[in-house]
C-alpha cells in the first residue's frame, strides 16, 4: 500500500502512544522531528532508537514504522517534488532552478540509512528552534503564518541538504553525469549481490567498456569502483553494529563477505579497529557509565 500526499506540503504535530504506521511506502519526502519521547524506528529492515532532538528523513519508497516506548510528540513535515519546485527561495528564476536541481540531487541520490541526519551540534540547536517556531505558527495561525511556515520549512530543508551532502562523495555535484548517478543507484540497489557488482556486469548494464568505465568512475569520484562499494558496505556495517543486535557472522552472511576475518580486515582498514571494538566504543559514548 502506498500513501499519497495531495498538497505540495503538509505539517502535522502528533502525540503518539502506540505503534505508528505499518511499513508502507509513500510518494513524498517526510521530515520527522522528535520533540520528546523515545522509541524505535523501523526503516527498510533497519532499526534506530530515537529520542528527543532527533531529525529523521523518510524518502519516497522507504518502508517505515515507529514503535513507541515512551509517549512521543512528533512534528511531521511532508513535502513533494512539487513543493521543491515552487519553494520561494532565491530572487530570480536562475536561483530557483539551481535550488531545485541541487535539492533533488541530494535528496534523491543520498543513501538513506536509519538514524538522525544531523551531525553538528549547531545544526541540532537550529533545528530545535525552527521546529518550535513551526509548531507555534501551526497551532495559533498568526498573520502571515502560512508564509512564515514555508520560510521556516525552506531553512529546515536546507539544513537537511547540507547535512546529507557532507556524506556524499566529495566530487559529486548537481551537475554530475546522469549516467553516473544511475550507476550509484544501481550499486545501492544491488549492494547485497556481489555478482551484480562486478565491473563486467555493470559495463554491460550501462553499455560501457571496462577500460572507459574505470576512468569515467575515477574521474568523477576520485576513487575506484571497489573502494566505493566497500565504503558503502562499511556504512551498512556501522548501522548494523549500532542499530541492531546482529552478530558479526550474520553481517558477514548478509553482505556476502567470505568469512569473519575478511569482514574484520576490511572494516579495520577503513575504520582503524575491529567491528566488535567499534560497537563497544560507540555504545559506550551513547551510554556512558
Amino acid at each position: 500500500m502506498k500513501q499519497n500526499l495531495y498538497y505540495p506540503f503538509e505539517i502535522l504535530y502528533k502525540e503518539i502512544n502506540e505503534c505508528l504506521k505499518s511499513g508502507y511506502s509513500q510518494n513524498f519526502f517526510e521530515l520527522v522531528y522528535i520533540v520528546e519521547g523515545t522509541g524505535i524506528q523501523h526503516i527498510n529492515k533497519n532499526t534506530f532508537n530515537y529520542a528527543a532532538g532527533h531529525l529523521l528523513l523518510i524518502t519516497p519508497e522507504d518502508h517505515n514504522s515507529f514503535e513507541v516506548i515512551t509517549t512521543t510528540k512528533i512534528l511531521f513535515i511532508c513535502f513533494s517534488d512539487i513543493y521543491l519546485k515552487s519553494a520561494p527561495v532565491g530572487v530570480n528564476e536562475k536561483e530557483r532552478t539551481q535550488w531545485v536541481k541541487r535539492l533533488n540531487f541530494i535528496l534523491h541520490h543520498a543513501s538513506h540509512l536509519p538514524g538522525c541526519i544531523l551531525k553538528e551540534e549547531i545544526d541540532k540547536a537550529l533545528v530545535k528552534s525552527l521546529a518550535a517556531s513551526i509548531v507555534e505558527e501551526q497551532r495559533y495561525s498568526h498573520l502571515y503564518s502560512k508564509e512564515l511556515i514555508q520560510q521556516l520549512m525552506n531553512s529546515l530543508i536546507l539544513l537537511v541538504a547540507r547535512s546529507i551532502s557532507e556524506s556524499l562523495p566529495e566530487r559529486l555535484s548537481p551537475v554530475t553525469d546522469q549516467k553516473l548517478l544511475s550507476v550509484f543507484q544501481y550499486i545501492q540497489d544491488n549492494i547485497y549481490f556481489p555478482d551484480r557488482l562486478k565491473v563486467s556486469v555493470i559495463c554491460i548494464q550501462f553499455n560501457m567498456s571496462p577500460n572507459y568505465f574505470g576512468k569515467f568512475f575515477k574521474r568523477h569520484t576520485g576513487e575506484n569502483l571497489q573502494d566505493y562499494i566497500l565504503k558503502s558496505k562499511i556504512k551498512i556495517i556501522e548501522i548494523r553494529l549500532l542499530s541492531s543486535d546482529m552478530r558479526i557472522n550474520e553481517i558477514v552472511s548478509e553482505l556476502k563477505f567470505s568469512d569473519e576475518s575478511h569482514l574484520n580486515r576490511v572494516f579495520k582498514k577503513y575504520k582503524g579497529m575491529s567491528p566488535s571494538s567499534f560497537r563497544k566504543n560507540e555504545l559506550a559514548k551513547s551510554y556512558p557509565g
